[in-house]
């Protein structure tokens, strides 16, 4: 449809071109620029909508064409606006002529691709052809040329170069139609516009021979034909036939082409006849030269019909061979060394070939197709050959290919058909032959029926079994069946699914049935079987019914194991997404559908918050054990009507039908509740705390809809913290957008490095004396001013962005400290405290990453103290290890930031390299009123005293606080009693310039 209205468009086009150019002669200079740049634009898009195999051949006539559109457009130029009368020769001369080695290049292109080989015979053809008509154009446009007085030499040689042009173009379209392929609708197009080109060429030499040449005549028509015709040749889809390997056609002398070749050669002696009744011969030596040649080339021609005749008697003679060989071959491999052998016979001596044979899934067309578009299986068999023939055997989807160069199966088509045919019809016969004797076989089939799984029961029209197989042993217990009823050996509750079987092929309503059935062996277990009823009571050697009875017992068995497979998890055994999501549609659905169904439908997403820790820390196996648990607490907490699935990884749901809001809601609390408690696992209590997301049918009106509040839901809830459940609310896409909106500025905060750091002290709470400074981030927001952590820190996290973000901080906050202490005394400043996050510890190369850090700003290992959470190190892996031990062996010190706020097992303190606890502000804020809390800051600071830790204080507000602090034996603190973060000037005045800090123990 589209080439179509492609190619009516641009003939309406042309047309108007046409009749403006005409119309109104005046602007002809830019109708025929139109026309020119109109025909290149087609042969592009052509090329462009068509894809052809080769492009190149239709681009050189897309140039061909743009060079002689340019040669018009700089003629009118000359002539319209700078006032020339016929000027010649000019630069459009050149132009003009660079059309003819274009468009024989882009015609050699074509018949390089469709025949792939050097056909003498056509060649001799076309030769014959153009020297004929390259005789006419010596007599009435070149001797005239060569004889002028009134040209230059250079007008001669341009003029001379013009009918040369025309001659080396008709050669090769000459050579391009006789190539001994079929026409496609696009060469006739071609060869219309090739007319064109040469008639008004011939006209306009003759023109420039006797008067003046002038533009907006009738010779102008001639090349609007060459414009269009080339132009339309590419927009038809048959354009891509001549870029194809085609199929060799005979190139034998028919009637056409005698008389075509007969008449080029007797122009010759033509325009010689010519000459002598006009009283003289002027060019009798060009005219014996073209005689001798053309003599010449008949006699190569005749030479080459011989030739074509010996070679045709010789396949002949190859076929009759090998249809001897096949008719006495046994099997399809001595079918297959035949035509391997008959094909080497038909080949050229030497050439490299393969023959294969494939069983392929499908029956393809014969004939000749390229290797790069055949099945994976084939193109390997076939490799380092572009082209192979094709052709079908037997009944069997067998396929016979032949690999070898493109011009030699061009040459073997034809021949290779027959002898394909012919090794089918063996494979054929073969088949035949081998069905007719195992037809012919009683034994066969009295095998067959003794040794078959399958029970063959025959039954009379009482339903009393008169024949069992003795496969009837093996199914039902016993193959002694012969005179019992046929009900005996079927559940109860099928017998009338197989009366009614029986009836429908009795009454002639099936010619045979097959059903499903449970069955009962004689010892009264239960199996399925699948029965297939036949009425043969007109055959004389059977007259019954026969029943083939085949035990599916353990087929339905494993099909309902996959279908419960294919809907239901399989570590937990709940119903998976699929599952789930069906559910979910049909509830919705039953609710729209029944006003007095269930009020509202609900969906709980679920989600573990910690899961990833506990493998990590535990292993997959505890993991698994706990999702297993996780899943069986969800069901106890639920009603046993609704449905609990797990939709993947630590992710659960459930489908809730309810009658009020409040029961929905006190249902996801229930959820919440019950994964609350601690689980015990492998003789260890796991954290199975988890968020929760609700949605309804109050704000979801289909099934996808629900699920996706639900994950809004769950989403917002994961955001408010652990342990936390929230239902799905229209404010919730505001909440959720302002979220991607915070994360994609925060994107752009860390490409443009809007982040600040300013630095609070830690002091020694004996002496009140700073030890150092802890390097606090903030982002200074253009347009929202500072903002704290808390404000982005978890966005970081979650987006990752927290990896270059750290790495920014603390290059900043070693080349701060760096200028400082080139500022200062030595000494004068110990510590920089920084902040790590567990993902850009666990990012690879972090280690070497602070090493050079360090080395770029000048600042010793020993003044760089790394803070990192809890949670990294209940990972305990080896890599972690070795990561602090490499750390700590370049002089780095460790601490632990928020102790006592992650888990209670502190064992890993005794594995660990750490060398400071940092007390979390929750403990310091109760502590004075609290007892509890006074004894948890107590046992700390114990604790680490007794494995040689350093112990500082976050969050100290009070003096009361201090003094308590100090009481317990803690040394060192940090919070806005001592002072608030600070920029970099302000803490750099706390930084004695002469008497250095006091050292952390």
């Amino acid at each position: 449809m589209l080439t179509r209205t492609l190619s009516t468009w641009f003939a309406a086009w042309m047309a108007l071109l046409t009749v403006a150019f005409y119309l109104w002669p005046g602007q002809h200079m830019l109708w025929w620029g139109a026309i020119g740049l109109s025909s290149t634009a087609g042969v592009l898009v052509g090329v462009v909508v068509h894809r052809p195999r080769r492009r190149w051949p239709w681009l050189l006539l897309a140039s061909a064409l743009f060079a002689f559109g340019a040669g018009d457009f700089l003629y009118n130029l000359l002539t319209d606006v700078f006032g020339m009368t016929n000027p010649f020769p000019s630069f459009s001369d050149v132009l003009y002529l660079a059309m003819y080695p274009l468009v024989a290049g882009g015609l050699l292109g074509f018949i390089r691709s469709r025949t792939g080989r050097n056909d003498r015979d056509s060649l001799l053809d076309a030769t014959t052809l153009t020297i004929g008509l390259a005789l006419l154009a010596w007599i009435f446009l070149i001797d005239p040329y060569v004889r002028s007085t009134e040209l230059t030499l250079v007008q001669k040689l341009v003029s001379i170069a013009y009918p040369l042009g025309d001659v080396l173009t008709l050669a090769v379209f000459a050579r391009l139609i006789t190539g001994g392929t079929r026409r496609s609708p696009s060469i006739v197009i071609l060869g219309l516009g090739t007319a064109g080109l040469l008639a008004a060429d011939v006209v306009y030499g003759l023109i420039q021979l006797n008067g003046d040449w002038h533009v907006g005549g009738p010779t102008d028509l001639g090349w609007v034909l060459c414009y269009a015709a080339w132009a339309a040749a590419a927009l038809h889809p048959s354009m891509v036939e001549l870029t194809e390997p085609a199929r060799s056609q005979s190139s034998d002398v028919g009637v056409r082409r005698i008389a075509l070749l007969g008449a080029a050669s007797l122009i010759a002696p033509g325009v010689l006849l010519v000459e002598a009744s006009l009283g003289t011969v002027r060019d009798a030596a060009v005219i014996a030269v073209m005689s001798g040649v053309m003599f010449v080339l008949v006699l190569a021609r005749l030479a080459g019909v011989m030739g074509n005749h010996r070679q045709s008697m010789a396949r002949e003679r190859e076929l009759r061979e090998a249809t001897t060989t096949l008719v006495s071959a046994a099997d399809t491999a001595e079918t297959l060394a035949a035509v391997r052998h008959a094909v080497d016979r038909l080949l050229p001596d030497g050439l490299a070939h393969t023959v294969v044979l494939v069983r392929a899934e499908r029956v393809d067309e014969p004939g000749l197709v390229r290797v790069s578009g055949l099945d994976p299986e084939v193109r390997d068999l076939l490799r380092g050959y572009s082209s192979a023939l094709r052709h079908p055997l037997g009944i069997e989807r067998d396929m016979l290919y032949v690999g070898a160069p493109t011009e030699a199966l061009q040459s073997l088509q034809t021949t290779f058909e027959v002898l394909a045919s012919q090794a089918a019809m063996a494979l054929e016969r073969m088949t035949l032959t081998a069905e007719v004797n195992r037809r012919s076989s009683e034994a066969y089939f009295r095998t067959l029926i003794h040794n078959t799984s399958d029970v063959i029961l025959i039954v009379d029209e009482h339903d009393l079994i008169q024949y069992a197989s003795p496969s009837a042993g093996a199914v039902f217990g016993d193959e002694r069946l012969a005179g019992f009823e046929l009900w005996e050996f079927v559940a109860a509750d099928e017998r009338p699914r197989l009366a009614e079987l029986l009836t429908q092929v009795r009454g002639g309503l099936h010619a045979h049935n097959q059903i499903d059935l449970r069955a009962e062996r004689v010892d009264g277990v239960g199996l399925m079987v699948e029965v297939d009823c036949r009425d043969l009571r007109d055959d004389q050697t059977v007259g019954g019914l026969v029943l083939t009875v085949r035990d599916v017992t353990e087929r339905r068995q494993l099909e309902e194991q996959l279908i419960r497979q294919a809907f239901h998890d399989a570590l937990t055994g709940l119903a998976n997404r699929v599952l789930f999501q069906d559910r979910v549609e049909q509830s919705v659905a039953r609710a729209k559908r029944d006003p007095h169904g269930p009020g509202l439908v609900g969906v709980l997403f679920i989600d573990l918050d910690d899961f990833k820790i506990v493998n990590d820390t535990l292993g997959h196996a505890v993991g698994d054990a706990l999702l297993i648990a996780v899943g069986e607490r969800i069901r106890g907490a639920l009603r046993d009507t609704d449905t609990v699935a797990r939709l993947g990884g630590d992710e659960f749901a459930a489908l809730i039908e309810a009658g009020s809001m409040p029961d929905l809601e006190l249902a996801a609390e229930r959820v919440l509740l019950a994964l609350a408690e601690p689980f015990e696992i492998a003789g260890q209590d796991v954290n199975g705390i988890s968020s929760v997301g609700l949605s309804t049918t109050v704000d979801a009106s289909s099934a996808e809809e629900l699920m996706r509040q639900a994950d809004l839901a769950l989403y917002v809830a994961k955001g408010a913290g652990k342990g936390q459940w929230r239902r799905y609310q229209s404010d919730l896409h505001t909440a959720v957008l302002e979220r991607l909106e915070l994360r994609a500025a925060l994107d752009q905060a860390v490409k443009e490095q809007q982040f600040v750091l300013q630095y609070q002290p830690i002091v020694d709470l004996e002496t009140g004396s700073p030890l150092g400074f802890e390097a606090l981030v903030r982002w200074n927001h253009p347009t929202r001013g500072m903002i704290a952590p808390g404000h982005f820190i978890e966005v970081a996290e979650e987006s990752g962005l927290i990896v270059p973000m750290g790495r920014m901080v603390l290059q900043q906050a070693l080349n701060t400290v760096g200028r400082w202490q080139r500022s200062t005394a030595p000494g004068a400043l110990r510590y920089i405290s920084v902040n790590v996050s567990v993902r850009q510890f666990r990012t690879p190369g972090f280690v070497e990453e602070v090493r050079q850090l360090l080395r770029a700003s000048g600042v010793e290992p020993g003044t760089l103290l790394l803070e990192i959470t809890e949670s990294l190190l209940l990972r305990n892996d080896e890599q972690v290890k070795a990561d602090f031990d490499a750390l700590r062996a370049m002089g780095v010190r460790l601490a632990i930031d928020d102790f006592g706020t992650g888990y209670s097992s502190l064992s890993y303190l005794q594995h660990m390299p750490i060398d400071v606890l940092k007390i979390d502000k929750s403990f310091i804020d109760d502590m004075l009123e609290s007892k509890q809390q006074r004894a948890v800051v107590t046992a700390i600071v114990t604790l680490a005293q007794t494995l040689d830790l350093a112990v500082v204080a976050e969050g100290v507000e009070q003096s009361a606080q201090a003094l308590a602090l100090r009481d317990m034996g803690c040394p060192y603190g940090q919070g806005y009693l001592f002072a608030r973060p600070l920029s970099e000037p302000d803490a750099f005045a706390l930084i004695p310039k002469a008497a250095p800090f006091a050292a952390m123990a």
